[in-house]
């Protein structure tokens, strides 16, 4: 039987600002010359769906959406489907120590404020890729 390639690893950004995807976008194309896809959604529905449908190593995911939260798609992935192979960074403006709680209940594996520091960010991508 022949060997397959090798799945590509994947990152998604879920965030309903443009210029924060952006910004996460040009912090971790250099990902992308490493075989790194990087996917995004807008909001918290489309981000769910692709999670399901693309099964991504790796989530930045927004607090405060339209249509779903980033804590109620982070429960789903996290325990309604429990998907754990799916690494929840949950990055948001929202920083109280209430909502940083609400995010662990929820599932996330990291609670990141914003702003963040892109340097921060392409070392924990790289590290939960195994980069």
């Amino acid at each position: 039987m022949a060997a397959t390639a090798k799945t590509a690893s994947k990152i998604l950004i879920v965030d309903d600002e443009p210029h924060i995807r952006m910004l996460l976008e040009e912090t971790l194309e250099t990902l992308e010359e490493e075989g790194v896809a990087l996917l995004y959604a807008e909001n918290g529905e489309e981000g769910l769906a692709l999670i399901k449908e693309e099964r991504p190593s790796l989530v930045f995911l927004d607090v405060m959406m339209p249509r779903m939260n980033g804590f109620d798609v982070c429960d789903w992935v996290k325990n309604k489907l429990a998907l754990d192979g799916v690494y929840v960074v949950m990055l948001t403006a929202k920083g109280q120590e209430f909502d940083s709680q609400r995010g662990l209940e929820s599932g996330a594996d990291v609670y990141m404020t914003k702003p963040f520091r892109p340097s921060e960010v392409l070392m924990l991508a790289r590290t939960v890729l195994g980069m």
